[in-house]
C-alpha cells in the first residue's frame, strides 16, 4: 500500500465500542489498495471492512460514504457503512478518517465470461437509476479539468506520437463537452472505476452470482455512459491489444440496455465516450508512473495499456451500443 496504518486488536476494540457490531472476534490486514488502509473485521455479530483513509480527509468523504448507504438503502449490492451509535457513518482512528463497512460476499473475477459481464451490466443499470434522486452533488475528480490540469506535467514524459495522441484526444474532448449532445446525455453518480476488481461474485464460475460493487472512493457526478464505457474498457477487451471481445461486450451492453435503455443521443456520443474513458485511465497510468506520489511503495500500472485500447478505439469502428 501507499501509506500503511498499522491497527491493533486494541484500537479495534476500542473502536467497536463507538459501534453497535458485538465484540471483537479477528483482525486482518488487507495487502489491496493503494488510496486506503483496509482490515477485515469479524465481530460476534458478523464480518465487515475497517477502512482507515489515507488520502481523503473527512470534508471529502460524505460525498462517497453516504452514496452507499444510499445504494444499499434500495437494495443494489455494495457496501453499507454501519452507523455509529450516534448515528454517524464516519469517524476516526489514529488520525485517519474511518468507517466499517458489510463485508459482501464473493471475489473478483480477473477473466469475466459474458455471463459475469452480464450481471456486470445489469447491476450497474441499476445503480444509475436508484442513485437519480441521491441529494448531494460531486463532479468526477478525475473528469475533463483534472485532464487539462494534469496533462501539462507529463507531455515531457512522452514520444512525438504519444504527444500528438494525446494532446489531439484532449482537444477533441473539449470540443465534444461543449456540445448539445453532451449536455444532453442522461447523468447522475457514477462509479467512474469499476474495473473487473472492483466486482465481486459468488457463485461458480459456470453460474456466477453478483456479489456486489466496491470501491467507491473514484465516484463522482458524470455521464452513466462514461461509466459504461470506463466498465466495457476493461471487462470487455482482449487486452493483448486492447481490441473487444465481442460477445463480452453484446452481453454487458445488452444487460444494461434492458434495464435503461441508451438514449439516441448517448448512441451518437458512444465514440467520444469510449475514448473519453480510455484518456482519462491513459492519463492517470502516466502521471502515477512519471509523477509517483512521496511514499509510493506499489509499481505503478503500465501507461501503455491505456494507450493501445485509446488507439484502437480510434483506428477501428465502433460497435453498436444496442442492436
Amino acid at each position: 500500500m501507499a501509506v500503511f496504518t498499522t491497527v491493533s486488536e486494541h484500537d479495534a476494540q476500542q473502536l467497536l465500542s463507538s459501534y453497535d457490531l458485538g465484540d471483537l472476534v479477528n483482525l486482518r490486514g488487507i495487502s489491496a489498495g493503494i488510496e486506503n488502509t483496509n482490515y477485515f473485521l469479524t465481530t460476534t455479530r458478523g464480518e465487515y471492512v475497517l477502512t482507515l483513509f489515507e488520502v481523503l480527509t473527512a470534508e471529502q468523504l460524505p460525498f462517497y460514504i453516504e452514496l452507499m448507504h444510499y445504494l444499499a438503502e434500495r437494495n443494489i449490492p455494495v457496501p453499507k457503512p454501519q452507523a455509529l451509535k450516534d448515528g454517524k457513518l464516519l469517524t476516526s482512528l489514529n488520525g485517519k478518517p474511518t468507517a466499517i463497512v458489510s463485508l459482501l460476499p464473493g471475489r473478483y473475477e480477473p477473466d469475466p465470461s459474458p455471463a459475469h459481464c452480464t450481471l456486470a451490466g445489469d447491476t450497474l443499470a441499476k445503480a444509475h437509476l436508484a442513485a437519480q434522486d441521491f441529494e448531494i452533488y460531486q463532479p468526477n475528480l478525475r473528469g475533463l479539468a483534472w485532464w487539462q490540469k494534469t496533462v501539462p506535467s507529463i507531455v515531457e514524459f512522452l514520444d512525438d506520437s504519444q504527444r500528438e495522441l494525446l494532446l489531439t484526444v484532449l482537444s477533441e474532448q473539449e470540443a465534444f463537452a461543449q456540445t448539445d449532445i453532451y449536455k444532453s446525455l442522461p447523468s447522475g453518480p457514477a462509479h467512474c472505476d469499476l474495473f473487473r476488481d472492483n466486482v465481486l461474485f459468488s457463485g461458480t464460475p459456470e453460474a456466477p452470482q453478483m456479489g456486489g460493487f466496491i470501491d467507491f472512493y473514484f465516484a463522482g457526478c458524470d455521464t452513466w455512459l462514461f461509466d459504461v464505457a470506463v466498465s466495457v474498457n476493461d471487462w470487455c477487451i482482449n487486452r493483448e491489444d486492447g481490441s473487444f471481445d465481442d460477445a463480452k461486450l453484446h452481453a454487458w451492453l445488452q444487460a444494461y440496455n434492458a434495464v435503461r435503455p441508451f438514449t439516441e443521443a448517448e448512441q451518437h456520443a458512444w465514440p467520444y465516450l469510449l475514448q473519453a474513458a480510455a484518456l482519462r485511465f491513459w492519463i492517470s497510468r502516466l502521471y502515477d508512473y512519471f509523477r509517483p506520489r512521496e511514499a509510493e511503495t506499489l509499481k505503478p500500472h503500465d501507461p501503455r495499456h491505456f494507450e493501445r485500447v485509446l488507439r484502437n478505439r480510434r483506428n477501428t469502428s465502433t460497435p453498436q451500443l444496442v442492436d
